[in-house]
């Protein structure tokens, strides 16, 4: 087949498109079975993670599309992936193959729309480096930076830095990842080798959902040029260098093995699909809707390792009223073996990535505890069987009065913080002074360093203790002791300071 068909896309040189699949790789790429109402940005967002996307010809009345790629590098590598990854436009399969054309010509006004968009987004990035060109075309703008913030919203699965490696892996190397929680939300900070694939990254995944209806990704870029990753374990990974330490955490331990180095790590799993977020480009046409990455979910992981434990102090009770600040506890389980691990079951697999996040590092009882995803879908019971001593080391709590999060918008939802120094104390009676609330926590053996009603509501109160161990000390000690014959006190921690 000849270009000279090329030279429009309508009337008597209209562009053949029965193509007949071909082996022999081109630039131009042919795509089938679109929706019949396809964007132009839901078709460039098949193609951009792969490379520029030099010319793009749609024929919606054919339900079909033509691509001219940047290389033909890049078109053999968009052919191979998604021959493993059938892509998908709203859960419609899209087929892509090379096309007999070398080159594809624009000339028409028919396409017009499509080069509109395709100029838009090649305005905001230059593939070849890390320069951003501006949208006047007259010289760079600022540059990005190759480092994107991550806020990763509703998060209802744990996701994991391996989950965010396969993710954004498509869109070039990923070099560093660190993970961290900040004002209750999960977080992250990625590094790829240049600015280009951050910038294309971004533009594709911000605001999409890692699973279908949660974990939702916002994107931003960082202010930092650079991360510097000092361990290599569950929480932070440098994936240039293998011999880095593994730090406080001990992802071996666990089964957690370290991947090794490059795009081939994570064989892609999902398929990305669709919209491609247009808010940020100059002369967007549409704003595509929120979509989902499809990923398959994990499974829900309700229970929790807790490692590193001291076996002197620790018991099924203290456990269970530490980690119900993140959410109700159903079981917890002190192996009777090896007394310095426990397993804790929590309702659900957010209040266990919230305990996780939250607990995992935090000092208990004098040692530095490791929470992490247990591979046990639930905590067996001992059989009738078993000893007086392991029947001790394991609790079922699912009939607790102390959830904390049976009732639907309770209020405790709002009130999850990280550990800190500063409790807060609620349902204190009138009768019960501020000297009375410290000689309970002195005689307890805590050191108080500050004390105040809240203004507004007298059953509440802020006390600051000596350090966030010491704190967590007095919640597990104090939360639920009855203040009179019918009040407890209930102890949570606070993100605010005296």
């Amino acid at each position: 087949m000849s270009t000279s068909g090329l030279s429009t896309v309508d009337g008597t040189d209209r562009l053949c498109v029965s193509e007949r699949a071909q082996s022999v790789p081109s630039q131009v790429l042919h795509l089938r079975q679109l929706p019949a109402d396809v964007s132009e940005q839901e078709v460039l967002t098949l193609a951009l993670p792969f490379g520029r996307v030099n010319k793009l010809i749609t024929l919606k009345s054919k339900n079909q599309a033509f691509l001219e790629m940047g290389s033909e590098e890049a078109a053999v590598s968009m052919v191979n992936y998604y021959t493993s990854a059938t892509p998908t436009i709203r859960n419609q399969p899209i087929y892509i193959q090379y096309s007999t054309h070398r080159e594809l010509k624009t000339d028409n006004l028919t396409n017009q729309r499509a080069q509109v968009a395709l100029q838009a987004i090649n305005a905001t990035t230059v593939h070849s480096g890390n320069m951003t060109t501006g949208v006047d075309g007259r010289g760079p703008a600022p540059v990005q930076s190759p480092v994107l913030r991550i806020i990763v919203e509703n998060l209802f699965y744990p996701v994991t830095l391996e989950v965010l490696q396969q993710i954004f892996s498509k869109f070039g190397s990923v070099l560093k990842i660190i993970t961290f929680t900040r004002n209750s939300q999960f977080q992250a900070l990625l590094q790829f080798s240049d600015a280009g694939h951050a910038q294309h990254a971004k533009a594709a995944l911000d605001g999409q959902n890692i699973y279908n209806g949660c974990c939702t990704l916002r994107i931003d870029f960082s202010k930092l040029s650079a991360l510097n990753v000092k361990y290599n374990n569950d929480k932070s990974r440098d994936f240039t260098r293998a011999d880095l330490p593994t730090g406080e955490l001990e992802p071996a331990a666990f089964g957690v093995a370290l991947p090794p180095y490059g795009p081939a790590a994570f064989t892609p799993t999902f398929h990305q699909h669709t919209a491609l977020s247009m808010a940020a480009v100059p002369g967007s046409l549409v704003s595509p809707p929120r979509v989902s990455l499809q990923m398959a979910p994990p499974p829900v992981h309700c229970v929790l390792l807790v490692s590193n434990l001291n076996p002197e102090s620790v018991s099924p009770h203290c456990l269970f009223i530490l980690f119900g600040v993140y959410g109700d506890v159903q079981r917890v389980k002190i192996l009777f073996n090896k007394k310095e691990n426990a397993l804790v079951q929590m309702t659900d697999a957010t209040q266990a990535q919230l305990a996780m996040s939250h607990l995992n590092g935090q000092r208990l009882h004098g040692n530095v505890i490791r929470v992490t995803l247990s591979k046990h879908p639930v905590v067996q019971l001992p059989r009738g069987g078993a000893g007086q001593e392991e029947q001790a080391l394991t609790r079922d709590f699912s009939g607790s009065a102390l959830h904390r999060f049976k009732k639907p918008g309770s209020k405790n939802f709002n009130n999850i913080f990280p550990p800190s120094a500063t409790l807060h104390l609620s349902n204190i009676p009138s009768s019960v002074s501020e000297e009375a609330l410290k000689d309970l926590f002195s005689s307890s053996g805590f050191t108080i360093k500050a004390f105040k009603f809240f203004l507004k509501d007298r059953k509440m109160a802020l006390m600051q203790l000596a350090s966030v161990e010491e704190a967590i000390e007095a919640l597990i000690a104090l939360h639920d002791h009855q203040l009179d014959h019918n009040q407890h006190l209930r102890v949570s921690f606070s993100k605010s300071t005296i």
